[in-house]
């Protein structure tokens, strides 16, 4: 992935035009306003089931596994790489998880092992890609592959009955379900990695312009390598957190998943192009994805209708952060602001 533009910076002590401040708004604080729409809008057409206890602790649940796939995404988005192997990636480690659980192993060492098997296929990934090969076709194949891998691990079944993995998935603490504690401290600790320590704001140099970093002595590949062992990770917890909700490793690979992750991630106005993003705004992506998808079932929406407007946010967050980012970068090259018109009677 390259860069294909930034946004023209100004002097710290020079006002931003009122046009820039409006359009930095919508990008920074869009996703908000769209989330607390939603809300009224469904407050009326599907109350009165909408607001309650219930469907708010769905929402909540729903939300966090999926922005532990986004986390991933949004983390490999940032740094430059697009991880398309998530799905079987989070299979995969559900399986070898459930497998180790069936053969008696310590359930901390299950879910260590398929911890691990996660981290290694992202791996295996970044160091196929930094030999010159297409990120997105080596994602794709691995997608492929080890979707058949996981299907001959589990005999082309279903792994059932993994009560021992309840605390991370049904279990309740507080009256919260167990994912969104997780969901939480991965946030916590990625936003704190790329934002406060040397190597995380490395992967995001690399992502905004390989080749500067690489100018001046940042190890690129091993840092590409990275980005997708982070995703890999992150597809791990989601696929082992997901066997423990519905009690079950299924094998075959769910691509909605990395759909619904490059929704939120597009939705929190990451360019896909990498270098900068907020994960905090990748999990509220989640929730608006989430929200929506309560509201429509609550109104009693077909779900083909969910996917269609699932696919809509995508296509307009995509096309909304490329319009921000560019008329930004126009108004301030130019320098010129548009004047406030004066109504008269």
């Amino acid at each position: 992935m390259t860069v294909t533009g930034s946004i023209h910076q100004v002097s710290p002590g020079k006002k931003l035009p009122t046009n820039v401040r409006g359009l930095l708004f919508v990008r920074d604080q869009g996703l908000l306003v769209l989330w607390l729409a939603i809300i009224v809008i469904f407050a009326f057409w599907g109350a009165p089931h909408f607001f309650t206890v219930p469907t708010g602790v769905s929402i909540l649940n729903s939300a966090s596994i999926a922005a532990i796939y986004a986390a991933g995404v949004g983390v490999g988005v940032m740094t430059g790489v697009l991880d398309l192997s998530v799905p079987a990636t989070a299979a995969f480690s559900g399986v070898v998880t459930a497998l180790l659980l069936k053969e008696g192993a310590p359930v901390a060492v299950a879910i260590l092992a398929g911890l691990i098997a996660g981290v290694a296929i992202g791996v295996i990934n970044g160091l196929i890609v930094i030999r010159g090969f297409n990120g997105l076709i080596v994602t794709i194949a691995m997608l492929t592959s080890l979707s058949g891998v996981s299907l001959l691990l589990a005999n082309n079944t279903n792994i059932s009955q993994l009560t021992e993995l309840r605390f991370l998935g049904t279990q309740t603490y507080l009256g919260i379900p167990a994912p969104v504690y997780i969901a939480v401290v991965l946030y916590a600790a990625l936003t704190i990695f790329l934002r406060m320590t040397r190597n995380g704001m490395r992967l995001l140099a690399v992502g905004g312009n390989a080749e500067a970093a690489r100018r001046v002595g940042i190890p690129v590949d091993r840092y590409r390598v990275a980005g997708f062992a982070i995703s890999g990770f992150c597809a791990a917890v989601g696929g082992i957190v997901t066997a423990a909700y519905i009690t079950t490793a299924v094998p075959g690979p769910s691509i909605g998943i990395v759909f619904s992750a490059m929704t939120a991630v597009a939705l929190a106005g990451i360019p896909f192009s990498g270098g900068r993003g907020s994960l905090p705004r990748v999990a509220l992506g989640a929730v608006v994805i989430a929200t929506m998808s309560a509201g429509l079932l609550l109104a009693k929406v077909s779900s083909n209708w969910s996917a269609i407007i699932t696919g809509a946010l995508l296509i307009g967050g995509l096309a909304l952060n490329m319009w921000t980012t560019n008329m930004t970068s126009k108004l301030l090259l130019s320098g010129q602001d548009v004047p406030d018109k004066k109504v008269t009677r």
